[in-house]
């Protein structure tokens, strides 16, 4: 049987794979698993969402399955994810639960689960929940259940000041004054976070796809889709732009002359800055398996050391904790600064980025040039049998004589996606044609072999 949980959670199509039965059961075992007896109160849970419409049926049942477990819990209502999980120490509840699909699309949503201290959960306690789901236990009664009340708008006010408190914002103090900066929120749940945050820190902000109607999430809007806002960075003569996915929790940005800066150049430029300020611990940066090789050659180039883990910002997070590393990420935008945030903060990024923009006296392309990219294409086989990659002769012979191709000039990595059904095949080579046939070729092999 498969396992329930994916790489951030767990996902699928609202109201068919991921429904109100399965929130209503996942908020009551993480509850027996997670919510223990603190003296003096009973266990707290916070509960937050982005603005798709099935969030709210599914927010509910969450918040149902909780309280009828014991919890008392804090209904947040629309917030980013990051938000959510630092409202977890910050409210010192023993659990936090975010109804969202980020990325995905509007038809799909999630539910992924934060532990004490904002911190997503490992496998082995997502393990226990899943087995959790369907056990026979005894359910409260009386004064013992819990109770549920809503909390939108302090909570997360104090999300919006820790927030610009991260680039030493004050009353008399702007750090972002005269930086004009184009905000995409994709119509999710930094849209009204996102423009305040930068708003209070000085800059100049240009908002667009901030209405979010429970239907237009992620809707060619937000870091998926940045062709709008690479056409009004330039429109309206800004320094650059930001582009956040669904529930915020990463951020891409696109330069004044419209060219996107993705999450690898992001990391390079503040990995280097940090460093310069001796304030990169370990002179060390962790990235996933799916960063672009140029972004290590340029870390080895200015004597940051790298470390690789497995994709999803959770593994990413977990390699700084045990090492006590203070940066590392994702290309695809998750960024984490461990002093300020225990999950990617796509409106952290934003406002990390833009001070280093002012700072500096640099444009974002200067900055984005030190961090060249070689050329990478990606491509998704859906269709196939994921877990098959690993053990398929054919498939992996493809990959060796593909490696062979390359040599030290690029790099070949095919894996299945945590969140979608699907291989993702990941080329890089010396020129854009080559990867670009590489993938093409391995994409076909994978099909041909692996098709279900």
């Amino acid at each position: 049987m498969a396992r329930l949980f994916g790489t951030d959670g767990v996902r699928g199509l609202a109201n068919k794979d991921v429904t109100a039965d399965l929130a209503l059961r996942l908020g009551g075992a993480a509850a027996r698993e997670l919510a223990t007896e603190v003296k003096g109160r009973r266990p707290r849970a916070v509960v937050g969402r982005d603005p798709r419409a099935s969030g709210e049926f599914l927010g509910s049942a969450v918040a149902a399955g909780l309280a009828s477990s014991g919890v008392d819990v804090i209904d947040l209502e629309v917030l980013p994810t990051p938000g959510l999980a630092f409202l977890v120490s910050e409210l010192d509840a023993d659990l936090g639960v975010m109804i969202s699909a980020s990325h995905n699309p509007m038809p799909d949503n999630g539910i992924k689960f934060f532990q004490a201290g904002g911190y997503k959960l490992d496998d082995a306690i997502e393990d226990r929940v899943e087995a959790r789901l369907d056990e026979e236990w005894e359910r409260p009664t009386g004064i013992d259940v819990g109770r549920i009340r809503t909390d939108p708008g302090a909570a997360i006010e104090r999300y919006i000041a820790h927030l610009i408190s991260a680039i030493g914002t004050t009353l008399e103090n702007k750090p972002l004054q005269g930086l004009r900066i184009a905000v995409d929120a994709a119509n999710g749940a930094a849209s009204v976070t996102g423009p305040a945050a930068l708003r209070r820190a000085g800059a100049d902000v240009v908002v667009m796809n901030a209405s979010p109607d429970g239907r237009n999430i992620n809707k060619k809007a937000g870091s998926t889709h940045p062709e709008q806002l690479q056409a009004v960075v330039k429109a309206a003569d800004c320094d650059f732009g930001v582009a956040f996915d669904g529930d915020a929790d990463r951020c891409l940005a696109v330069d004044h002359n419209g060219e996107i800066v993705d999450g690898d150049q992001i990391l390079g430029i503040l990995a280097k800055s940090m460093k310069n300020g001796d304030s990169l611990p370990n002179d060390t940066l962790v990235v996933t398996i799916m960063s672009n090789l140029g972004l290590l050659n340029a870390m080895a180039a200015a004597d940051i050391n790298t470390v690789q883990t497995g994709v999803g910002d959770r593994y990413v997070l977990e390699e700084m904790r045990a090492h006590g590393h203070g940066l590392g990420g994702e290309q695809s935008g998750h960024i984490i600064f461990s002093e300020f945030a225990t999950t990617g903060d796509g409106v952290l990024t934003a406002l990390k980025l833009a001070n280093e923009v002012r700072s500096s006296g640099k444009k974002l392309s200067e900055l984005a040039a030190d961090i060249p990219r070689l050329p990478q294409t990606l491509v998704n086989v859906s269709g196939v049998d994921r877990n098959a990659v690993a053990t398929n002769e054919i498939v992996q012979k493809a990959i060796s004589g593909a490696e062979a191709l390359l040599g030290a000039t690029g790099r070949v990595l095919l894996r299945a996606s945590g969140t979608e059904p699907l291989i993702r095949v990941m080329v890089e080579a010396a020129t854009q044609e080559q990867a670009d046939g590489v993938a093409a070729s391995l994409a076909q092999v994978v099909r041909e072999n692996l098709s279900l």
